[in-house]
């Protein structure tokens, strides 16, 4: 029943394809993918055939299977082709080259069965031989599935989606056929009869595809080839094992499993020696960089990479300056750097680092004149370059590069940092693991990123000079308000001591002096501590107080230099900040105090207005002008008083909003003004206080 199934799968699968194959003719394909579908379908339609009408284990049927291969993985090269990979057919010819010597020295063993029919176990080396080759290139050919399907453009992978299923189903089918066959040292008959079966199903996605033929597109990445080098060494590494292993075996000898045992110990050690190896990954790197690729570097991703460095965000990422020196260096894959910058002499002073824990730089680690040819120049400095001649100009250039630098081996080269023209800085990297000579490309890429890195500390450095000239705006706008304060001090003083040489033999004048004195005191302390460069300005949370008691506190401190009247409902709760209220009113209550006549008091009301209170300061002064209100009274530094700061209302205008409220202003020329200061009131507090049988019901 098996031997029937195989039979008959693979003659279907042999008309399933020669169908596919008769198709192609019939569209007479005019470029290389639809020829090399079609050669790639009549070889597996013959493959099929012959196992078909000879059975799996004959030496045809092997060789038609590496002729199918070859057919596919031409097929999946003209793909490639096609898709715009000329620039880069190096990587690929290498690529694939790999993978044709393995399927030629896997035809060169299927040829050996004849002439070891003698020896039993020279049969079972050959059959074991034969069936780890056969994965091999089952494996390899899955890697160029996955390779070329992840490096299609997007349009293209679409298109292409359909041939790449159908082949990594049947060479994965072929890997698992194969690797049953060598754990059970024979052939495994039942799998080899059902892959008749699975070619019959893939041969229908195989004629679906041949329908998207012309968008089909592929283009190979640096990564990809990385990734598929790597692979194809692994394979060839296993390879090799098992090929040395089973001529070992093959020659005999007392010390033939000595001999394995050893040789697989030793390629192991070696194996996990190198592999883990930063040098030999560098080595690597740079090997397959310089001689399967045009240029040097992949831009895109190490543009991306110098980007994501650069902008790194979190609390957790190192500052701006040592993220610098990291994004220069993983361009040459240096494993440290050092940044300089210049000081306010011109001359250069190590500033960061990044992993370069060994160098020591002096305090002034180059001179002006060396910083000055960095930016006249713009030059990317190779040192090993300068150690080697001894020509005149490069002795010039010598004599700039500072003697703690040229005399350690470990520098490698400098990059700088200009922005238009000035030097941010200078970059000095530490030797990669893998030392060589810098090349033109290394030159402009080094270039364009130091101008780059410029800008970004250029902005910076920008940015906190801006912080700094905000701080400083910061702390004249509170020396203004408190020069404001301190002018009321003095002038409240001023009346203190010309009333003394009146007075002073009036015990309660004295009284009234010493508490003046005590309160000026006080105040002049708290401006001191508003004025400390320690001083955040953090205030109370507005909450329910009663505004008659900050206003008793203001008409005391002011009635020593000016008769004050305080009226209306004290008791009155308000949702404010007791301290920015009082100092509020204090400036509103000194306006007042200076507008009106010595014969005239200020006024301070306290009242209910709907849901807010009012505190109201009148005064019978000199009065402002509508025009004035409008347009200057609350903004600082405009005043109508002669001497004036114009600062105090703009102070207490500012403090009365942050607590949610507003000031009100009425006014008259010749007859007066009234500054109503406007509150939240404290409704539940208020409505217990008005009203006491509420509380006691």
């Amino acid at each position: 029943m098996i031997e029937f199934i195989g039979q008959w799968s693979h003659a279907l699968a042999a008309i399933l394809f020669g169908a596919l194959a008769l198709w192609q003719v019939r569209r007479a394909p005019d470029d290389v993918r639809g020829r090399m579908l079609l050669l790639a379908a009549l070889a597996t339609a013959y493959w099929a055939l012959v196992i078909a009408i000879r059975g799996h284990e004959t030496q045809a049927a092997q060789l038609a299977e590496h002729l199918r291969n070859l057919g596919w993985i031409g097929f999946m090269y003209a793909l490639w082709r096609q898709g715009g990979g000329e620039q880069r057919a190096v990587t690929v010819v290498a690529l694939y080259g790999v993978l044709l010597m393995v399927i030629v020295g896997e035809a060169g063993v299927d040829l050996l069965p004849p002439l070891v029919a003698g020896s039993p176990r020279l049969a079972q080396i050959v059959f074991l031989s034969s069936m780890v080759l056969h994965m091999t290139v089952a494996v390899g050919a899955l890697v160029l599935v996955h390779n070329l399907y992840t490096a299609a453009t997007p349009d293209g992978r679409v298109a292409i989606r359909l041939p790449m299923i159908g082949l990594a189903a049947m060479w994965t089918y072929d890997l698992n056929l194969y690797t049953i066959s060598y754990l059970a040292r024979g052939w495994s008959y039942e799998l080899f009869a059902l892959r008749g079966v699975a070619l019959s199903i893939i041969a229908p996605i195989f004629g679906l595809a041949a329908m998207r033929t012309q968008n089909w597109s592929i283009r190979l990445s640096r990564t990809v080839a990385f990734q598929s080098l790597s692979l194809v060494a692994i394979g060839g590494y296993l390879v090799v094992m098992v090929v040395v292993t089973s001529a070992l075996e093959l020659i005999g000898g007392d010390y033939a499993r000595l001999v394995q045992v050893c040789f697989v110990f030793g390629a192991s050690v070696a194996a996990l020696v190198l592999l883990p190896s930063s040098t030999f990954r560098a080595w690597f790197r740079v090997k397959v960089s310089k001689h399967l690729f045009q240029h040097r570097y992949d831009y895109r991703a190490e543009w991306l990479r110098f980007t994501e460095t650069l902008g790194r965000p979190g609390a957790e990422a190192m500052p701006l300056d040592a993220r610098v020196v990291q994004a220069v260096a993983d361009i040459t894959e240096s494993p440290g750097g050092l940044l300089l910058i210049p000081d306010a002499s011109g001359a250069l002073v190590a500033h960061a680092r990044w992993n370069w824990v060994e160098i020591d730089p002096p305090a002034f680690a180059a001179s002006a004149a060396t910083a000055s040819f960095f930016k006249t120049t713009g030059r990317v400095v190779e040192l090993d370059e300068l150690r080697a001649v001894s020509n005149s100009h490069a002795n010039e250039e010598i004599r700039l590069i500072p003697e703690w630098i040229m005399g350690d081996p470990n520098a490698w080269a400098i990059v700088p940092l200009v922005h238009f023209d000035r030097l941010a800085g200078v970059v000095l990297l530490e030797r990669p693991a893998i030392s060589r000579t810098l090349d033109w490309e290394d030159f402009d890429l080094l270039r364009v990123v130091g101008r780059q890195v410029a800008s970004y500390l250029s902005e910076a450095r920008g940015q906190e000079a801006l912080s700094e000239v905000q701080r400083f705006d910061e702390f004249n706008r509170r020396f203004a308000f408190i020069m404001h304060d301190i002018k009321n001090l003095v002038s409240q003083l001023s009346l203190v001591t010309r009333n003394a040489e009146r007075h002073a033999d009036n015990p309660e004048f004295r009284a009234d002096m010493i508490a003046t004195l005590k309160s000026s005191t006080a105040r002049m302390n708290d401006l001191l501590a508003r004025l400390s460069q320690h001083n955040k300005g953090k205030t109370e949370d507005p909450g329910a107080i009663e505004a008659g008691g900050v206003v008793t506190r203001v008409a005391a401190a002011k009635r020593t230099v000016h008769p004050v009247i305080v009226g209306g409902q004290t008791k009155l709760l308000v949702i404010a900040d007791a301290a920015r209220l009082e100092q509020a009113l204090l400036h509103l209550v000194q306006n007042a105090i200076e507008a009106s006549p010595a014969s005239e008091p200020v006024s301070i009301n306290i009242s209910l207005r709907g849901d807010d209170v009012a505190i109201e300061v009148v005064d019978r002064g000199t009065g402002m002008s509508a025009a004035f209100i409008r347009e200057k009274l609350f903004k600082p530094f405009t005043s109508t008083k002669a001497g004036g700061y114009g600062i105090g209302a703009y102070e207490a205008h500012a403090l009365i909003v942050a607590m949610g409220g507003r000031i009100e202003v009425a006014s008259r020329q010749g007859e007066g003004s009234q500054f109503s200061i406007i509150l939240p009131f404290a409704s539940e507090a208020n409505r217990i206080l008005l009203h006491p049988e509420a509380q006691a019901a």
